[in-house]
Order: structure tokens, then sequence, then C-alpha cells
């Protein structure tokens, strides 16, 4: 690989996707991006505003029967190739809502989930170390 080459390497960008949950693993989620201990940014992605942009996305939350269709349309507006992180306990199998009727099932259920990160909620640590699981799945793909 050449210089250019290496020098234009794509940093990737980051969606965030709240499907339900009680913000716990979301205010972990700002602290990745606010507090400079634990910057995602040193990483070298960071943070976008539309799923258009993104590279990787995040999601929280148990999957509501009410957020379910909305998710599937955001998902897909993220172009491929594409990394989906579930971010805590509730993505990954419901949480303590899982028997409840207002949850449509687990995030595996409806889209590839290519790193789970457990936790109610995870630490900013882990959240680092899922991030970079992920930027290594999507720069193998890329």
């Amino acid at each position: 690989m050449n210089f250019i080459s290496k020098a234009a390497k794509k940093s990737p960008w980051i969606y965030r996707i709240n499907a339900g949950s009680c913000n716990g693993c979301d205010v972990e989620l700002a602290t990745t991006a606010c507090i400079p201990r634990y910057d995602i940014e040193r990483l070298g992605c960071q943070y976008c505003g539309s799923p258009r942009h993104a590279d990787i996305i995040l999601i929280t939350g148990p999957i509501t029967v009410g957020v379910k269709d909305k998710l599937l349309r955001v998902y897909e507006q993220v172009p491929d190739p594409k990394v989906t992180v579930a971010v805590g306990i509730c993505p990954i199998s419901g949480g303590v809502f899982r028997e409840s009727y207002a949850i449509a099932g687990p995030l595996d259920q409806f889209v590839p989930v290519d790193v789970n990160i457990a936790g109610c909620p995870p630490r900013p640590q882990a959240i680092i170390e899922g991030l970079a699981m992920a930027i290594d799945i999507w720069a193998s793909r890329a």
C-alpha cells in the first residue's frame, strides 16, 4: 500500500439508534463522545447525524413493537458495508423487558449483529473495546 492510499484511508462514522431504551446505555455512549478519557475519536471515528453517512450503527434498547419498522427503515438507509453493534443487554436479549407485550424481540431476529456489548449499562471501557472490534470488522469489509 503506497503513502497516498494510507493517508486517504477513510475513518468510520457512527450512527446511534435508540430502539426503546431506558437511556442508561445512551448516557454511557454520550460519555464516549464528551469525556476525553473515553473519547472514541482517538480510534479514528466520529458520530454522524445521518444514517446515509454512517459505517457503524450502534443500537440501544429492546426492540419495541412501535419502533421495529422505523429501525428497519433506518437500518436500510445505511450504505454497505455496514457493521451493527448491539449496545447493552436489551438489544441482545430484551433485558428486563423481554417478557413484555411491547417487545418485538432481540435485535438479531431482525438484522445481522456483528458485535454485542453486554452490560446494563455497559461501561465506557466496554463500549470502546466493542467499537474497536467493530472498526476492525468494518476495515476488513471495506
